[in-house]
Parts: structure tokens; sequence; C-alpha cells
């Protein structure tokens, strides 16, 4: 029998060390996680919407904003080292010892609060349609072309990552995209089978840089604040 109720889970743990407290953070006037956890909610997809966190303070403001927090996350799995794929593991089969209730899992990461309600329902159709085992959203670099890449040693000389593209034009190079944490796709016994998104047969869906800007460094807040309020005052207008 296909097992068709999906899942979100919203990994937030309480140490971050880049933006003290991200998780919780006003963003706009409200937690960050609040935007996600409001996100997942309007779309109507989610038989569940869960936040995995090691954190009390997280817990009670997800709840507030609509969010389960059935158990607190051990602090084995609260690390700087556990990969985020483990944390959304570790909560499926809690909730599912039996493998029985949900076919399918979104992981959305609360430091993407530009992302929409239209992009996950938009992302879940391309999943379906595609029929892929995994999917993950990705987004164009932008000016930044990343086969130009190079390292710079200590003494300042620069070494190319691609030395064959570097000689290139940018039109004459195929396009890269980016991994953004913003909304991931996968089915639920595909992640108890490979333990990652990252298996055989996944696929990419394109966000736009500025639906899925990743909030890791305090320059990242700033520039995702500048893109929500313009965001605001353009629904305002």
């Amino acid at each position: 029998m296909e097992i068709s109720q999906k899942i979100a889970i919203i990994p937030a743990r309480g140490g971050s060390k880049r933006v003290p407290r991200k998780n919780i953070r006003d963003f706009c006037g409200l937690p960050i996680i609040a935007y996600t956890i409001q996100a997942a909610i309007e779309s109507k997809l989610f038989s569940k919407i869960i936040v995995s966190t090691d954190d009390l303070e997280i817990a009670e403001i997800s709840k507030k904003y609509g969010a389960e927090v059935p158990f607190i996350r051990d602090k084995a799995i609260a690390d700087d080292y556990t990969p985020i794929s483990n944390v959304t593991l570790d909560a499926l089969d809690r909730l599912d010892p039996e493998r029985n209730m949900y076919g399918i899992v979104a992981q959305l990461m609360p430091n993407c609060p530009l992302r929409t309600v239209d992009d996950i329902v938009a992302s879940y159709q391309y999943f379906m349609d595609s029929k892929a085992l995994s999917q993950i959203s990705v987004t164009k670099y932008g000016w930044q072309n990343p086969w130009w890449a190079i390292k710079k040693d200590e003494s300042g000389y620069l070494t190319p990552l691609f030395p064959e593209q570097l000689k290139q034009r940018s039109q004459d190079l195929p396009e890269i995209f980016c991994p953004t944490g913003a909304i991931w796709w996968i089915q639920a016994d595909v992640l108890r089978q490979y333990k990652t998104f990252h298996c055989e047969n996944k696929t990419g869906w394109e966000i736009s840089w500025d639906h899925g800007i990743d909030i890791d460094t305090e320059d990242d807040w700033q520039l995702a604040e500048l893109l929500m309020e313009k965001r605001e005052k353009s629904f305002y207008d």
C-alpha cells in the first residue's frame, strides 16, 4: 500500500556559533523560525510539521507559531558535526517507528526564511512529477562564477581549482548550481536506506537566489533582512 502522508521536519538546534541564537532571533518582527513554520502550515501539504531541537526555548517558540515539538533532540546529534540528514532521519524514526505513516519527508531549514508557500508547493509538484528518489533546492550563482574559483596560500599566490575553465569565457561554460537548504524532499524509505538526501536518482529544483538565501553569517542576515523589507514594502505598496 502506498503511503501518501507527508511530514515536514525543521531542524533547529540551539548552539549556533556564527550567529548566536540564530533560529529564534528576531527577523523583521518575528522569530526567524516562524517564517518556515508558517510557510509549511499555509502550504497545506503536511500531516505534521515537526521542529527537532535540543533547546527548550526554541521548542516553546516553535509551538507558539504552530509546529509540534513531540520530543527534545538528543544532545549527541545536536553538535557541530552531525549531518542534518541524520537529524531528519532521527525525527522520522521517532515519529514513525513502524514505517507505515509517512511516505514523503520535507526538510525545511529555518535559516532560509525567504522561501514562500508557493515555493514549497511548486517544489513538491516538481518532485512528484520527476519521480525522483530525492530532491534538493538549488540556485544559480549569479555574478560569481564558480568555474573561476581560486585558492590563495599564505604568501598570496593563487592556484585555480579549474585551470582549463579559467581560460574560457563565462558564456562558454556550463551553468553550475549551488545547493540551498530551503526545501528538500525525499521518499521516507529512501532516507532510511541511504541516511542522506544525496542518493542516486536525485534531482534539483531551482529556486530564485533571493528566496533561497541561507543565513549563516551576520552579513547573510543583513542581506536577508533587506530582501524581506523590500518584499514587504512591495506587498503593501
